[in-house]
């Protein structure tokens, strides 16, 4: 049976989905500096389409180990671990090209991105501090405003938005580049900070298992900022904007 006579809706449970399903190769996604696929994914006749990143086919770099992929699932347990909803559900697994990461695909206005989404859809503004919050204790340096996707309000369901390509975080060096200022010195919700206390005391195993030491104490001296400052950095130079910046 073919991916496109497979149903698409109705997937309860979207991590077993990516992690037992079975993954068919649509293609390779463009203009992306490593090797991105878009995949199906399917599993007991539901299929849905995912991003894998093998890290196989990443080009290095000299300021990250390899091993993107890890990053990119660590980034996800994160924003579960904080309760910030902000990145699609994205685990490690085995795929065709071996270990990489693979993260639900989702169907959002791609003709959307940061600046238009903080212009005009001012109901996601709370879910814009969390992306923030996000990248202030992952050390995102690579916070594009492409890297923000909306799925528009519909079916009585409020628009949701997704953060994207987190590959390039969690360096133990001070890195923060992100398009997100707006917020700057914006107090950081208490319902929030609660769960980033927690992360001074441990971070959770399944996100330092992805990291390495001196990564997972990073993340403890970033959150016990964020706890002291109590509110979102701002950035008086102008020299913490990734490039591009879409």
């Amino acid at each position: 049976m073919s991916t496109t006579e497979l149903r698409v809706d109705a997937i309860e449970d979207p991590i077993k989905h990516l992690l037992r399903g079975e993954i068919e190769v649509e293609g390779r996604m463009p203009y992306s500096s490593n090797a991105t696929y878009l995949v199906h994914v399917v599993h007991e006749g539901l299929s849905h389409p995912a991003i894998y990143k093998p890290m196989s086919g990443e080009r290095p770099l000299w300021d990250f180990e390899p091993g993107l992929h890890r990053r990119e699932v660590a980034a996800y347990l994160l924003s579960e671990a904080l309760h910030l909803d902000v990145v699609p559900p994205t685990v490690l697994r085995d795929g065709p090209l071996g270990e990489g990461s693979l993260q639900w695909f989702i169907t959002a206005d791609h003709s959307e991105h940061y600046f238009t989404i903080f212009e005009s859809f001012p109901d996601v503004h709370d879910q814009l501090r969390a992306m923030a919050l996000l990248d202030i204790i992952s050390n995102n340096t690579d916070r594009k405003s492409g890297h923000c996707l909306i799925v528009p309000e519909r079916d009585d369901q409020p628009a949701q938005l997704w953060g994207i390509d987190h590959g390039l975080c969690f360096s133990p060096e001070y890195k923060l580049r992100t398009v997100i200022w707006e917020f700057g010195d914006d107090p950081i919700p208490e319902a929030w900070l609660s769960e980033v206390s927690k992360l001074c005391e441990q971070v959770p195993l399944d996100i330092a298992a992805l990291l390495d030491d001196e990564e997972v104490e990073a993340i403890q001296g970033r959150a016990a900022w964020c706890v002291k400052e109590r509110r979102f950095p701002t950035d008086p130079t102008g020299r913490r904007y990734p490039w591009p910046l879409i």
